[in-house]
Parts: C-alpha cells; structure tokens; sequence
C-alpha cells in the first residue's frame, strides 16, 4: 500500500527574511510565516491526513500547531526531519560567513555533499538522516496520508534522491515556505506527485 507525504516548509522566520542561516538554530515566525501556517494548514485539512508528523525545531512546530488546531490531530515530533546542522555558520548571514570564516565559507559554495562544516553535518548525512525518518513513517502508517511540517533542507534532500539529481548541482528549483509538495513511497519506492504549490498563498503575495 501506498504511503502519501505531504511534505512542507514551515512558515516564513525573522533569519529567513533577515537572510540569516538558521539550521538547528531557530527563530520564530514573522506576522507573513504565521499567515503561510495559518493558509497551508487550511488546504492540508481538505485533505483529511491521518498523521501529522513534524520537526522539533520550534518554527516547524509553531507552523504545525495551525494545521493541528485544523485537523484536530497532535503532532509526532521526530528530530530525525530537522534541518542541517550548520554548526558555525548558524545565526549568520552568508556575507557573515565568508568574512569570518573565508575557507569554510569557500568549502560549502564548492556543494561538496560530503564536506560538514566545523560543528556541524554534511549533505549526505543530512539526507540519510531524512530519508530514514520518513521510511520510518513510512513503515508505521501504510497506506496513510501524512502530513509533515519539515524544513527547505530536507525537501531538498528528497527531490534530489527521488529525481537522482547530483548533490554537488546547482538547485534549479524553489523551495518556498509553506507550498504544498507531495511525495509518494510505495514498497520502499519514492516518487514525487506534486512540488512547490502555492496556490494558497496566492492572496499573500498576489505578484
């Protein structure tokens, strides 16, 4: 039986509009990252998921509690679906970064997928952390429709696996906060059905 994953970024963050790199670090949703939750959770509760699954990060678990209070399903916090560890570079800009700390800054442009910045982890091992998490899933709830308020990073991770695109290319696509991006996993098999979807943020930011 197939699984469905509905897979989202949480709403926009102050260090998403600020530019800043969060990773493990966080900030809370701005007044646009609240009304984003507030829209995906509408469109996420047509949908009648049976789970609702998301990151212990607190932006991710602000943005779940609006598609919780909709669907009246409590949330499964799994540490497994956070973002990269960026270990120096958090809280910083990317312009922060290259000044203070120039070769590390040069090593992460170069997309190496095994190179893990000073403290923290690299693509790889972020991609089989997420990869993991959601097979897990996966395996619990056959059949299911899941819900899963998770990070840019680790939506990076499955449309990269599930398209066979090289980690070390440059991203040709959009990871928006708060679209709709649907994946399928049937017998350990991943496909992807839908990506980038923002026809309910449209009334946010009609240009």
């Amino acid at each position: 039986m197939a699984t469905d994953f509905f897979l989202i970024r949480h709403g926009q963050t102050e260090w998403n509009r600020d530019g800043r790199m969060q990773g493990h670090g966080d900030s809370p949703l701005t007044d646009l990252g609240h009304a984003q939750a507030r829209a995906i959770a509408a469109r996420l509760g047509g949908l009648r998921p049976d789970a609702l699954v998301c990151s212990d990060l607190g932006r991710a678990r602000q943005t779940a509690a609006y598609t919780a209070q909709v669907t009246g399903l409590s949330p499964a916090i799994d540490p497994g679906l956070r973002e990269r560890n960026l270990g120096i570079f958090e809280g910083l800009t990317p312009a922060e970064v290259q000044a203070r700390h120039p070769e590390a800054y040069q090593r992460w442009r170069s997309q190496d997928p095994a190179y893990a910045m000073p403290g923290g982890e690299s693509l790889l091992q972020r991609t089989a952390r997420v990869l993991a998490a959601l097979g897990a899933h996966a395996l619990a709830h056959p059949g299911a429709r899941i819900a899963v308020i998770t990070h840019g990073g680790c939506l990076d991770s499955m449309i990269r696996s599930v398209l066979h695109i090289p980690f070390d290319a440059r991203r040709g696509y959009q990871l928006p906060n708060a679209a709709f991006n649907h994946f399928q996993c049937h017998e350990g098999h991943w496909s992807l059905l839908a990506w980038g979807d923002r026809a309910h943020l449209v009334h946010l930011n009609p240009s």
